[in-house]
C-alpha cells in the first residue's frame, strides 16, 4: 500500500465506515434481508449488524477478497445473480460511479429488491467537484485494484435517471459529514449523499 493509502486507511477509513454504518442502518427496514453490491470485505456491513442484529446481509463483488466478514459471492458487474425480489433491500455504497452506466445496476437492483434500494454516492456539483472526487476516489481505491472510470453524476443527472427508472426518493441526505473540520470544507460540501429509493413510488425531488 502507498503512503497516501496508508494515511487514508488510518485517518479517514475508520471514521467514514462508522458514520456510514449509522446512517445506512437507520434507512434499513426492520428484519430486512439485504444484498450489498460491491461489498468489499464486508467491514461496513459488520458495523451495521452490530447495531441492527435483526438484519441479514449478504454481499456480491467483482473481486471477492480472501477473507470477508459477511457471505460474499462473485458477480460479473452487470447482472445481479439472484431472482426477482430475492431481497428486501439492495444496497450500493460508493459503487455506481465505478460503472460505465449506473442505470444498468440500478435497474437490476429494482428487479431484485422487494422494498427499497439504499445507496451512498456522489454528486458532481460545485467548484472543482470533479477533480476533488477523482482525488478522493484515487486515494481510497487505487491500492485495492478497483476500476476507476470516475463516472460521477450531477444532482440533475441523478434525478433524471431515477425518474426514468421509476424510482421514488423516500430519503435523501446530502449532509453526510464524513470528514472532520477543516477537511470537511474541501471533501464534504455537497459531494456525498445517502438515499433510500422505493421502486414504483411517487418521485419526490431530492433536497
Amino acid at each position: 500500500m502507498s503512503i497516501v493509502g496508508t494515511v487514508h486507511a488510518n485517518l479517514v477509513f475508520g471514521r467514514r465506515v462508522r458514520i456510514l454504518a449509522d446512517q445506512l442502518a437507520s434507512l434499513l427496514p426492520k428484519n430486512a434481508t439485504v444484498l450489498d453490491v460491491g461489498c468489499g470485505d464486508g467491514t461496513l456491513d459488520s458495523l451495521i449488524l452490530r447495531s441492527r442484529p435483526d438484519l441479514v446481509i449478504n454481499g456480491i463483488d467483482v473481486l471477492v477478497r480472501p477473507h470477508t466478514l459477511i457471505p460474499v459471492v462473485p458477480f460479473d458487474g452487470n447482472t445481479i445473480p439472484y431472482s426477482n425480489q430475492a431481497f428486501d433491500v439492495v444496497m450500493f455504497v460508493d459503487v455506481l460511479h465505478h460503472t460505465d452506466d449506473p442505470t444498468v445496476l440500478l435497474r437490476e437492483a429494482k428487479r431484485v429488491a422487494r422494498q427499497a434500494i439504499v445507496l451512498k454516492d456522489h454528486t458532481k456539483d460545485g467548484v472543482l467537484a470533479g477533480p476533488t472526487l477523482r482525488f478522493m476516489d484515487w486515494v481510497g481505491n487505487r491500492h485495492h485494484g478497483v476500476v476507476l472510470p470516475y463516472n460521477y453524476w450531477t444532482h440533475d443527472q441523478w434525478e433524471r435517471a431515477l425518474i426514468d427508472l421509476g424510482l421514488g426518493i423516500s430519503a435523501w441526505n446530502a449532509n453526510v459529514g464524513l470528514y472532520p473540520w477543516p477537511a470537511s470544507h474541501v471533501f464534504d460540501r455537497a459531494l456525498h449523499f445517502v438515499a433510500k429509493l422505493t421502486p414504483g413510488a411517487q418521485f419526490l425531488r431530492a433536497a
